[in-house]
């Protein structure tokens, strides 16, 4: 009888914990959008990925809630899209997603009317799902008060705050400029401006960023240099990222020149270490040369890490003695930078590739005695002095 009484408890609370778990439902898309028309509902959308630690963290904390679960099925048809999968990666180009998850709410026309992306904790969601549903919070009532009026600063960050919520920042620009158009020049210098400019450009060649370029003074006056800076740097890496990301060299050699002619020493420095990215990546060890050779000394001087990734690589996929003999000299200064375990044992190593034994002697021994020192494994340059002392 007792054994009967556990069974039917364990039976019991794996009934109860399966009602509470959170399974994405397939519906096909078609199917969900037919039901929302019958129903008069909108059309709810999870994009997400099995491998999206975001993703799995809305499913297990938020979307597995009852409250949650009941608000989705009482005022929307949902359906759940798994990126990698035919109907998911057709919905993620339709929408042009870039970021997981994210939620969709379509109308009966297939009309975006609202769109969240990323975590949010319980409470949030629920508030985002409440604003989803009132036509006065939707995207295209929003718009449409915006286009009315877009010299209307307070309706252009009324849609703008709305439509970032689910967008990525240069899917913005669009209604920046038609903002910002009714804007002159010296109309441009202001906080408030300043602040749209901040959120929604990210066009490097617009009027408005050239306009930025040309009067840091200016526009410091009403922001700060700090913020100024900021926002140089970010347009560049909204530039050059995703075509470093997606290995897409033709655009990506196109581009830098553009980011090039800004011609400040912080941009410059990003294009450095995005050439050197992409050259490691697709292995154009020729171009990494170039670029290391002609700005490593102007762009990475004071950076003792970064001086030594770069000896690093030489070490790894380049052979001309003349070209590591620089390698050499450049992790000598970080040395000087930060003298270091590391450091020494690669300048030991690039001496030795050059076959320049007794340098390689010297530098080995450094290495192994700050190893000593400091009571670290030196098993790395204890190989490579015997390796030294048998030639």
């Amino acid at each position: 009888m007792r054994f009967f009484l556990v069974l039917f408890l364990a039976v019991t609370f794996q009934t109860v914990n399966s009602q509470n778990q959170f399974v994405p439902v397939d519906i096909p898309y078609k199917t969900a959008l037919e039901t929302a028309k019958k129903e008069g509902k909108p059309l709810f959308i999870m994009l997400y990925a099995d491998w999206c630690p975001h993703c799995n963290l809305m499913k297990t904390e938020v979307l597995n809630d009852p409250a949650v679960m009941d608000f989705l099925n009482k005022n929307f048809v949902c359906t759940y899209k798994n990126i990698e999968k035919e109907e998911g990666i057709a919905l993620k180009t339709k929408f042009t997603t870039k970021s997981l998850p994210t939620f969709l709410f379509l109308d009966a026309n297939e009309t975006l009317i609202y769109a969240l992306k990323g975590e949010m904790k319980k409470a949030d969601f629920l508030n985002e799902l409440r604003y989803s549903l009132n036509p006065k919070m939707q995207l295209p009532y929003l718009e449409k008060e915006f286009m009315a009026d877009p010299s209307n600063s307070d309706k252009y960050f009324t849609y703008l705050n709305t439509l970032k919520k689910g967008k990525d920042r240069t899917e913005l620009s669009p209604a920046t400029h038609t903002y910002l158009n009714t804007q002159s020049d010296a109309q441009l210098v202001s906080e408030l401006n300043w602040r749209v400019i901040a959120n929604g450009v990210t066009d490097i060649k617009s009027r408005e960023f050239q306009y930025v370029l040309k009067h840091q003074k200016e526009f410091a006056a009403v922001a700060s240099q700090t913020r100024i800076d900021r926002k140089i740097e970010s347009i560049v890496n909204e530039l050059l990222r995703p075509l470093v990301d997606n290995l897409d060299t033709v655009n990506y050699y196109k581009q830098r020149e553009i980011a090039k002619s800004i011609r400040l020493q912080k941009t410059d420095s990003l294009v450095f270490k995005y050439d050197l990215t992409l050259a490691e990546r697709t292995e154009k060890w020729d171009f990494y040369k170039k670029v290391t050779l002609e700005d490593t000394e102007k762009l990475a001087w004071k950076d003792a890490s970064f001086l030594k990734e770069i000896g690093n690589t030489y070490f790894k996929h380049i052979d001309d003695t003349e070209s590591l003999k620089k390698a050499i000299f450049w992790v000598n200064h970080s040395l000087e930078l930060n003298d270091s375990y590391d450091g020494n044992l690669l300048e030991a190593k690039l001496y030795n590739k050059i076959k320049d034994k007794k340098k390689a002697l010297e530098y080995a021994k450094e290495a192994k005695a700050i190893a000593k020192e400091m009571g670290w494994d030196s098993k790395d340059v204890d190989a490579l002095l015997a390796e030294l002392n048998k030639k």
